[in-house]
């Protein structure tokens, strides 16, 4: 049975040990490393219907509904999918030591600029379990250590799953530790702690991204709100942008790369818009839309898209929808009211398509392809530490090499100054 009691020790207390850890970690070697996520991902597995058991318990006290309780939610297949996530990070490129540059200056002193760990994460999250396993390896497999705060509706989850981890023969004390999430003043804490810690991911509504972003005194990497685009251009294969479409919103409308909003050239809309909204309110979807897109879908129930919705993030089986003159008009709708997330355009133009995804400011911009490929895992990396909407540091899924910083290295023969 599951812990369901945060270990006592303070804020203060564990954040120490993190940072006597994180120093251990960075000495660990690529061997080392990999075995421990191996025999993390065995863990996990072997121990399932105790992480089961606890999830259980966190459903029944939890009192979410619809997409936030399906993100709580673990399974057998979802823990065996995580499990293989440790696997996929294991196997990936171990980044920490890479030489990124390397170079002779003329009075003979050799400089390498080389990749190393962060020191100590710190992430903040809501009721999501799986970050808590994805996070907690990414920062093993970097050498980092990382601190978790997780949602208070995720706490036996989040408390088993760390248990499992720190148990794992090998892994240093303090490497990951798992803050009280039953009060925010460990939020407060976690995002004082400059010098303890050196970065902070928060992940989440955009309340929770905004607050951490204006209160922390460590740096932070920004994860972003999705309010996501398509737009249907007129040269578009409808039937490749039925599929883009519905999968795009109806796949998982409670992740952050899930499509928003339908933008249709005006060409094609009178075509396009009743196909589409058919087929989205058939698959559940509540559609909104600009007055022209509700007079051309006639005898659907389109309700009318307030100007706040073009902003808004439904994260849920609703999409707005808008018909635009051009594909000019398309870039300047998404960058005006985007959250700069993930994009698409569904055209066979090609040069209407290299407009697009010049022209969208947003981490990631398709072409012919759903905005649900905006995930670490998809990318190659394994899992991800969450999708970064800023611009410093890194943007997009980012994942092992963004958890590094770097050093230089210098090789003298007795030069001096």
């Amino acid at each position: 049975m599951a812990t369901t009691v945060v270990n006592p020790a303070s804020t203060r207390e564990k954040l120490l040990r993190a940072r006597q850890a994180s120093a251990k970690l960075a000495m660990l070697s690529t061997e080392e490393k990999n075995a421990l996520l191996l025999a993390t991902a065995d863990a996990i597995e072997a121990r399932s219907e105790e992480i089961i058991v606890a999830n259980h318990q966190d459903m029944e006290r939890s009192g979410l509904e619809g997409a936030m309780r399906d993100r709580l939610l673990l399974t057998t297949a979802r823990i065996k999918e995580m499990a293989q996530g440790v696997r996929d990070v294991a196997a990936l490129a171990d980044p920490i030591g890479e030489t990124l540059a390397e170079w002779t200056r003329p009075n003979g002193l050799r400089i390498r600029k080389v990749r190393v760990p962060l020191g100590v994460i710190g992430i903040i999250y809501e009721s999501r379990p799986n970050v808590t396993v994805d996070t907690a390896v990414l920062a093993l497999k970097t050498g980092n250590a990382i601190v978790l705060r997780g949602g208070k509706e995720a706490a036996r989850s989040n408390q088993c799953l760390v248990e499992i981890i720190a148990a794992v023969p090998g892994v240093p004390e303090g490497a990951i530790e798992l803050l009280d999430s039953s009060t925010r003043e460990s939020v407060q804490e976690l995002i004082q702690a400059r010098g303890l810690v050196d970065v902070i991911i928060p992940r989440g509504g955009a309340e929770l991204i905004a607050f951490v972003t204006k209160n922390s005194f460590v740096p932070v990497i920004e994860t972003g709100a999705g309010n996501c685009h398509i737009f249907v251009d007129d040269s578009a294969d409808f039937d490749m942008a039925d599929q883009i479409v519905i999968n795009a919103k109806t796949q998982r409308p409670s992740v952050c790369n899930a499509a928003e909003k339908l933008l249709v050239h005006e060409r094609v809309a009178a075509e396009y818009i009743p196909r589409i909204a058919k087929k989205l309110i058939e698959a559940g979807v509540e559609v909104r839309g600009d007055e022209k897109s509700r007079s051309l879908a006639i005898g659907l129930k389109i309700s009318p898209a307030s100007d706040q919705d073009w902003y808004e993030e439904y994260l849920r089986l609703c999409m707005a929808v808008r018909v635009v003159a051009n594909v000019d008009e398309a870039i300047a709708h998404i960058n005006h009211y985007s959250t700069k997330h993930s994009d698409s355009i569904v055209t066979r133009d090609e040069t209407n398509a290299r407009k697009f995804l010049r022209g969208v400011d947003s981490a990631a911009v398709y072409w012919n392809a759903s905005t649900r490929f905006t995930d670490g895992s998809e990318f190659g990396f394994g899992a991800e530490m969450g999708i970064s909407t800023q611009k410093l540091h890194c943007r997009g899924p980012f994942a092992l090499a963004e958890l590094t910083s770097s050093k230089y290295e210098i090789v003298g023969t007795g030069q001096v100054r």
